[in-house]
């Protein structure tokens, strides 16, 4: 028993991070990059769609990206997403759009710097839910010994730490990386 909620710990601790990793990839630095828009959601039919299920997303330069569609029937709900959720204006050429990427000023970098530390936050909180979860559990089980569960306690301590320690370097890396560094 011990071992399975060991096993789900660290399953749901993995998915904070995986989570977190695909949030703070949409977030712009110096560059374009295709996961700026890949998870945008698009209202196509209906539903919420992620524009990478709709077309082809490519860099073609530095700031700019090329989103390729294969229903003409999507172009303007794309628009709309684009203009929403990254206030940018793309431009449209049939079923292509171009979108291009002014350079960020300190200003911006600052202010995505701040998202960025929030995001991280959300995801520590994330973890350390899971830990106390966890610790619930291993604390509720029956027929374990006192020495057990402290073991068990400290062995949950040192997966949230791991874990939390991968954040914190997702963090300062992506930092770096917007603050062009």
């Amino acid at each position: 028993m011990l071992e399975e909620i060991f096993k789900s710990t660290e399953e749901d601790m993995k998915k904070a991070v995986s989570y977190f990793k695909g949030e703070i990839a949409g977030l712009r630095t110096g560059r374009a990059s295709t996961s700026l828009v890949e998870e945008l959601k698009v209202d196509y039919y209906g539903s919420k769609v992620p524009l990478k299920q709709l077309g082809n997303i490519t860099v073609s330069d530095i700031n700019q990206l090329t989103i390729q569609l294969w229903d003409a029937n999507a172009v303007s709900s794309v628009e709309k997403a684009i203009m929403e959720n990254l206030n940018l204006t793309p431009q449209r050429q049939g079923n292509i759009i171009r979108l291009n990427l002014p350079p960020l000023t300190e200003e911006r970098r600052r202010e995505l710097v701040r998202m960025l530390h929030k995001m991280a936050e959300e995801a520590r909180v994330a973890i350390r839910n899971i830990r106390r979860d966890a610790k619930e559990m291993l604390e509720e089980l029956e027929g374990v010994s006192e020495d057990e569960i402290k073991r068990a306690l400290e062995r949950l301590q040192k997966l949230t730490d791991k874990y939390i320690e991968e954040i914190n370097k997702l963090t300062e890396a992506k930092e770096k990386e917007i603050m062009g560094g």
